[in-house]
């Protein structure tokens, strides 16, 4: 997990404003679900696409969703909209979408997204609620079974400690 956690800094450091999506955030959240890549909502606009690119250019970023593996540093090119990125890294896969199915855009989600403290950074989170939502949403088999977790770990922090 923790060069997951280095795709996160470099995207801090290089002033992307994201919030953490998928099943990196249910992990966040309690989920003991296990993950190998991490997602990201943010806006892709021409200027943010090249803060991504600053920050992943030493990790070897290409597309995944491509037959001949293009590299992000050449593709889109500069100024070309873009909705999502699904790319894969030296240090793992990021996938950058600019709305969350079942949620909304990357303003909806920031407004109920929760502040947490990863490798000495403030990283904002998809709140618990929304995520249960998403992942509901998408519907697969494996988000039906982290969202009834989900729905758990909040049955459980909301029940009165008795002792």
């Amino acid at each position: 997990m923790h060069k997951l956690h280095l795709i996160l800094q470099r995207l801090v450091e290089a002033k992307v404003e994201f919030v953490v999506i998928g099943g990196y955030a249910a992990v966040i959240h309690g989920s003991a679900y296990v993950t190998n890549d991490v997602d990201v909502c943010t806006v892709l606009s021409p200027e943010n696409v090249e803060r991504i690119r600053v920050a992943l250019v030493d990790l070897k970023p290409v597309h995944r969703q491509t037959h001949r593996r293009l590299s992000f540093l050449e593709h889109p090119a500069v100024g070309e909209a873009v909705q999502n990125l699904y790319l894969e890294t030296d240090h793992g896969i990021i996938d950058i979408l600019s709305s969350v199915l079942g949620v909304g855009d990357f303003y909806r989600l920031r407004e109920q997204a929760e502040s947490v403290m990863l490798f000495g950074q403030t990283v904002k989170v998809i709140s618990i609620d929304d995520l249960i939502a998403a992942k509901e949403a998408v519907g697969r088999d494996k988000d039906k079974l982290t969202a009834k977790e989900l729905r758990c770990l909040v049955a459980m922090r909301r029940k009165p400690n008795t002792n």
